[in-house]
């Protein structure tokens, strides 16, 4: 937790992993200092060619979406779809807010590589696929101890005022029609898995975030500043992030989650889990 800043927030309908970004469309984490030392985490390179979408891998998906959701017919290829994507996040929303934070190449593998890393424990500032929060991390006295300053809070303004603005059915529709450029993406991670079952996975994971009451103390070290509580310092990445915006909006989150989370597997196939 230093000055230093990465992050991201995303699922847009997150991917929002609210982020989704939500629709999973953003998320966002101070990082420790010798975090950003490490090599950076490429972007997955972009396919020319969108798969079947009949076409699964050899393990069956627990959380398929319906064919009749998406088709491929109308979808341009991933290298090319970053144009039609961002016309269709920011139709989720009611005025230009996103365009600001959102970045606008590889904007599909930028999200799927966002929302595959929230479970780990670093993630790549080049594959975030929103403008991170600025200003510096501020730590404030209280009875002695180092806790967050709440103006720290201020930074998430825009951010959560996206997600508030972001219609979970909405993006739980857009992100279907689009699915088969989110499976491409997550191919090219070099994965044979399902992309759905890990947005499911990855939302069930940020639901799971503690949720602490009242402030967090924090210890400084030679540069930046850790958590007291050393459970709260081996957190993931999503869950690290769920803690750092605040009670409030945590809460707000993961009401956007859920309702994501519940669009997305509303008309699964028959026989899915």
């Amino acid at each position: 937790m230093s000055s230093q800043s990465s992050g991201s927030k995303w699922l847009a309908g997150v991917l929002v992993v609210a982020i989704v970004g939500l629709g999973g469309v953003f998320l966002y984490r101070e990082k420790q200092a010798h975090d950003a030392a490490q090599p950076p985490q490429p972007v997955a390179a972009a396919s020319s060619a969108l798969p079947s979408a009949s076409v699964h891998d050899a393990a069956l998906p627990q959380h398929p979406i319906n064919p009749a959701s998406s088709s491929t017919a109308s979808l341009p290829a991933l290298d090319q779809s970053d144009d039609e994507i961002m016309a269709g996040l920011l139709a989720l929303t009611s005025d230009g807010a996103l365009k600001t934070l959102l970045r606008p190449d590889a904007i599909v593998s930028r999200m799927v590589s966002t929302i595959d890393a929230l479970p780990k424990q670093t993630i790549g500032m080049n594959i975030l696929p929103m403008r991170t929060p600025t200003g510096r991390f501020q730590v404030q006295s209280d009875d002695g101890m180092f806790v967050e300053s709440k103006k720290n809070l201020e930074r998430y303004d825009t951010y959560m005022y996206v997600a508030d603005h972001v219609n979970p059915k909405a993006a739980a529709a857009w992100y279907k029609r689009n699915y088969p450029l989110f499976q491409a993406a997550y191919r090219d991670l070099g994965t044979n898995g399902y992309f759905n079952d890990r947005l499911i996975e990855v939302i069930d994971h940020l639901l799971a975030a503690p949720e602490p009451r009242g402030s967090l103390q924090l210890l400084p070290e030679k540069v930046g500043y850790v958590y007291a509580n050393p459970a709260y310092e081996q957190l993931a990445v999503g869950q690290t992030f769920m803690i750092r915006v605040g009670a409030d909006n945590e809460a707000k989150l993961k009401a956007k989650l859920r309702g994501l989370r519940e669009a997305i597997v509303a008309d699964a196939p028959q026989g899915a889990k």
